[in-house]
């Protein structure tokens, strides 16, 4: 069955940085484009970043861009978000999701940035 697997969360400080990664299985990952969500209490689940099958188009919420980054290797059917100089408002539960019919989402790491 398809699986989604996401590690790399943690406390970090403003101004610090994290990788994200997402571990697929039970699905041709190559095929399909991929999303990063991400979640904070008491708000709506907000899109973050949108990559195509082959890596090669990205969209990034106006909110991240410039400081996140995201990739994936299809060898490894792993998807990462690289996320540079973090901010508190960027803490939130962090989701990957498989742009499949149905869509499928990860269980999610926490995200926490604070002095």
């Amino acid at each position: 069955q398809v699986q989604l697997v996401e590690s790399g969360g943690g406390l970090v400080q403003p101004g610090g940085s994290l990788r994200l990664s997402c571990a697929a299985s039970g699905f041709t990952f190559s095929n399909y484009a991929m999303r990063w969500y991400r979640q904070a209490p008491g708000k709506e689940r907000e899109l973050v970043a949108t990559i195509n099958s082959v890596g090669s188009i990205t969209v990034y919420a106006d909110s991240v861009k410039g400081r996140f980054t995201i990739s994936r290797d299809n060898a490894k059917k792993t998807m990462y978000l690289q996320m540079n100089s973090l901010k508190p408002e960027d803490t939130a539960m962090y989701y990957c999701m498989v742009r499949s019919d149905p869509a499928y989402w990860g269980q999610g790491t926490q995200v926490t940035v604070s002095s």
